[in-house]
């Protein structure tokens, strides 16, 4: 996949910038995603980041849809031309989109409930999944700027473990005799869904600039017959 969009970056500019917009979404991503686990644990306040958490989500939104219109431009001008480089960047642009609204959800969950997190059985396995997701962010942008596949395999990889981690987590919470608070067990299995949909996504745009564009969609809605 790197060596066709190298090809096709090379001759056209329109492409060129849409795949510079969607690393821009990856980057608004992931600053919302900091912004809300900082609400999460208080160390910032819900309004201080309110406004600038729905701008970027607008933003991402706004650059979905520009990718969206030059990728249709360049395929009308050039029909038949990288069609499968040009439909996979669409479809990664999406991805890139789903991901500014999980954050959301994630700051959403801080800035509703903010009665804290007690239970460190859940709380831990969850403040991990959240840390090996900046770094799956990190390695994703490096894939994507860089064109280097290494990093994305990686991302991958972990994306992997922590979506098992996070079905473990909610599975947990339902085994629960009633020792954890209602507001907080809900808060707790939002959360691990959030952050399960948010390395989903980011798995697939790893996917993507691997060149596995047969499996772009394979985790983006999951197999009904598991969940």
């Amino acid at each position: 996949m790197f060596r066709e969009i190298l090809s096709a970056l090379q001759s056209e500019t329109t492409i060129d910038n849409a795949f510079s917009e969607l690393g821009e979404m990856l980057d608004h991503g992931e600053w919302m995603f900091l912004r809300a686990n900082e609400v999460l644990h208080s160390k910032v306040p819900a309004q201080a980041v309110s406004e600038s958490i729905y701008e970027r989500d607008r933003a991402i939104n706004e650059l979905e849809r520009s990718i969206r219109r030059k990728v249709l431009r360049y395929l009308t001008v050039n029909p038949g031309y990288d069609v499968a480089v040009c439909l996979a960047l669409m479809s990664v642009a999406k991805d890139a989109e789903r991901i500014g609204d999980y954050c959301k959800n994630v700051f959403e969950v801080g800035q509703f409930y903010t009665e804290g997190f007690h239970d460190a059985r859940f709380q831990e396995p969850l403040d991990e999944v959240a840390n090996e997701t900046r770094d799956i962010f990190e390695l994703v942008s490096e894939a994507c700027r860089d064109s280097n596949e290494e990093p994305a395999q990686r991302a991958i990889k972990q994306a992997k473990s922590i979506r098992g981690r996070c079905d473990q987590i909610i599975m947990d919470l339902f085994k629960d005799e009633g020792q954890i608070q209602v507001h907080e067990a809900v808060a707790y299995s939002l959360l691990a869904r959030h952050y399960k949909r948010v390395v989903a996504h980011l798995s697939n745009v790893a996917t993507a600039l691997q060149g596995q564009v047969d499996d772009l969609d394979f985790f983006r809605d999951e197999k009904k017959n598991n969940h």
